[in-house]
């Protein structure tokens, strides 16, 4: 059986929305919001990643639809989000209001929480700041977004599994500024010149899909050579990071406390280059009533079947 066949037998049937909307969250900024499955069922906020990744369809075979009312978002500037790319009142503690914002308008009393890297991110910060709010985590490729996280997969460390992929990222920037490759390609992916934009962001944003899975996908690659995708996902990305995604370091292992009493579950890919084991390990310690699943055969990306399958089954147990 193929990979992609093999995903297709473990994922739910392919969906579509029943009903999707635009959600002004400010005088600059409206997020496109999408909802699928059973509107009586068990709700669950699925956050993408990124930031700046944007929601996608396959996100909703992660769920039984007869059992979830499965809700969606398009975070800040990306995705059907307007404006486009817009990095002004973009932020952490704005995308965690948006979503408060959201449950409200749909009515939602509580909601389990679903998300993967900067989407494991974005759910933890969220569950910290609104605990009541939140049924349960299922987080998979952990992300705290610590300094040493960002030089890892950015400056200095997934490099060395990964040279040939990290040398084109690397020498899109002269080699005078390449001791801070994050804040040479912000001066950059903010340029006035929408070229320089461009090939910064296709650059960028093909590092991080050769790294996302245990065996590169070329269909991941073709990513960086959709600009309309790139721009988005590379400015908003760099834009967090450069600003150390505006919380403290470490904020999110700090708080921890604040969300023993939640229900979570880790689905971590062993062989994650983009955001490494030790970050999911250290969350599981943090909350030692976690369920930390290591999947052995597996990098980032939720596309791949183990980490699929483990998900899967993380849903269906909730």
């Amino acid at each position: 059986m193929s990979e992609s066949s093999e995903l297709t037998s473990i994922l739910y049937p392919q969906i579509d929305p029943h009903t999707t909307g635009m959600l002004p969250v400010s005088t600059l900024h409206t997020i496109f919001w999408e909802r699928s499955g059973n509107t009586g069922g068990h709700p669950v906020i699925v956050i993408h990643g990124g930031p700046g990744g944007g929601s996608q369809p396959s996100y909703r075979q992660y769920f039984d639809p007869e059992k979830f009312d499965i809700i969606q978002f398009d975070q800040r500037g990306c995705g059907k989000s307007t404006p486009y790319a817009e990095l002004a009142e973009n932020n952490t503690h704005n995308s965690v209001a948006d979503i408060e914002c959201l449950r409200q308008h749909l009515g939602i009393e509580k909601w389990h929480v679903f998300g993967g890297s900067w989407g494991s991110t974005l759910g933890l910060i969220y569950a910290q700041s609104h605990p009541t709010k939140v049924l349960s985590l299922t987080l998979r490729g952990i992300f705290t977004c610590r300094k040493s996280e960002l030089h890892w997969f950015y400056q200095q460390g997934a490099s060395y599994v990964f040279p040939d992929a990290f040398e084109p990222y690397q020498n899109h920037i002269p080699e005078a500024e390449q001791e801070n490759l994050i804040a040479a390609y912000y001066s950059r992916l903010t340029s006035a010149d929408a070229n320089v934009r461009r090939a910064a962001a296709k650059q960028w944003t093909r590092w991080e899909m050769a790294t996302s899975r245990l065996f590169p996908d070329p269909e991941y690659l073709e990513k960086a050579d959709d600009l309309d995708f790139a721009v988005a996902f590379a400015r908003i990305e760099c834009h967090y990071f450069i600003n150390g995604i505006f919380v403290d370091d470490g904020h999110i292992l700090d708080n921890c406390d604040k969300i023993s009493h939640i229900p979570v579950t880790i689905v971590q890919g062993r062989y994650d280059m983009v955001c490494p084991t030790v970050s999911a390990w250290e969350l599981h310690k943090k909350l030692p009533s976690s369920n930390l699943i290591i999947v052995p055969d597996a990098g980032h990306s939720m596309g791949e079947t183990s980490i699929a399958r483990e998900l899967v089954v993380a849903t269906d147990n909730l």
